[in-house]
């Protein structure tokens, strides 16, 4: 396992995973782990207390990667199932049995694992729609930041963006950050026709004004600079409790919430967990990229949320 899990440059990592210790390991459906970084991931969370994981997949193919990588899994509930379409269906499937509190993504493609989430009939959904949020560990900024939505809704449309602000709202605060500082992003921060989105970002303030988002401090449009620069939002004169120290970021598109998150893992040296909210339950998304830190703190995240979020309506 790599030495950053107790390094102090990403300290605010290190706080979330040694909070799972104060709560049981949480059932974790861990979906086609047949390599090994998805495999390890599952056994190293496993290790530290934070999970307990049934693993679904193949098993000749999942106990030929344990072996190669040294590690002893016959004291872990095995789900075996031809293919990883048929592990996603049966990971769900266990979900909704009550067998598992978390569900997470192994070597499969993400759209294979969430086509069996999102299903009408037999998946995960709720009332409310379902999104990811980045949990970035950013050593140049003193919050831990949330970026949404990075991964599942392309070109969301204001009901949408509603909802993805409340899911990551839920998040910062059940997970024990408090009430957030909530910032609309887009390219400026006056509200114009010729950019939609900065339309979009007053409606949604307008929305949670009015009650129809809760538990946060909303405020847009906002630039990047200004949302989480003081001198920046001073420079061009805005104020409130949100400009210049942001802990929620969403922004207008999944392409710029991609192009940010990973400028901000390529360029400032930051770790990036990802959860999937919204649905039944919490859904642990990992990269091949993701660093050991990284993956620990997505599964200690989710842990946290699956013992204390707030029933979504719907579900």
């Amino acid at each position: 396992m790599e030495s950053g899990l107790d390094t102090q440059t990403h300290a605010k990592y290190e706080q979330l995973i040694e909070r799972t210790r104060a709560i049981p390991p949480t059932p974790t459906v861990v979906v086609h782990p047949c390599d090994e970084t998805s495999l390890m991931g599952a056994v190293e969370a496993a290790q530290l207390g934070i999970i307990t994981p049934i693993l679904v997949g193949p098993r000749r193919r999942i106990e030929a990667v344990a072996e190669k990588a040294g590690v002893d899994i016959s004291r872990l509930r095995l789900e075996d199932v031809p293919h990883s379409h048929a592990a996603a269906a049966r990971g769900v499937e266990l979900i909704r049995a009550g067998a598992g509190a978390l569900l997470m993504k192994g070597s499969l493609h993400t759209d294979e694992l969430m086509h069996e989430v999102t299903s009408s009939a037999t998946g995960l959904r709720t009332g409310r729609r379902i999104s990811h949020v980045f949990v970035m560990d950013v050593p140049t900024y003193p919050e831990t930041l949330f970026i949404t939505d990075a991964a599942i809704n392309i070109f969301p449309d204001l009901d949408t963006k509603a909802d993805i602000v409340q899911n990551a709202i839920d998040l910062h605060v059940q997970i024990g950050f408090g009430m957030p500082r909530v910032a609309i992003l887009s390219a400026v921060e006056t509200v114009t026709t010729k950019i939609p989105s900065t339309i979009e970002a007053a409606a949604l303030c307008k929305m949670a004004e009015r009650g129809q988002i809760t538990g946060g401090l909303v405020d847009g449009p906002l630039a990047f600079d200004n949302a989480i620069d003081m001198d920046a939002a001073r420079i061009k004169n805005i104020h409130g409790e949100v400009a210049g120290r942001a802990q929620i970021l969403v922004v207008p598109d999944l392409e710029a919430g991609n192009m940010l998150a990973k400028n901000l893992t390529f360029l400032a040296n930051a770790d990036a967990a990802g959860l999937v909210v919204g649905a039944r339950v919490p859904i642990v998304l990992t990269s091949r990229a993701d660093s050991v830190r990284s993956r620990m703190a997505s599964c200690a995240i989710a842990a946290l949320y699956a013992q204390s979020r707030p029933a979504i309506p719907g579900e």
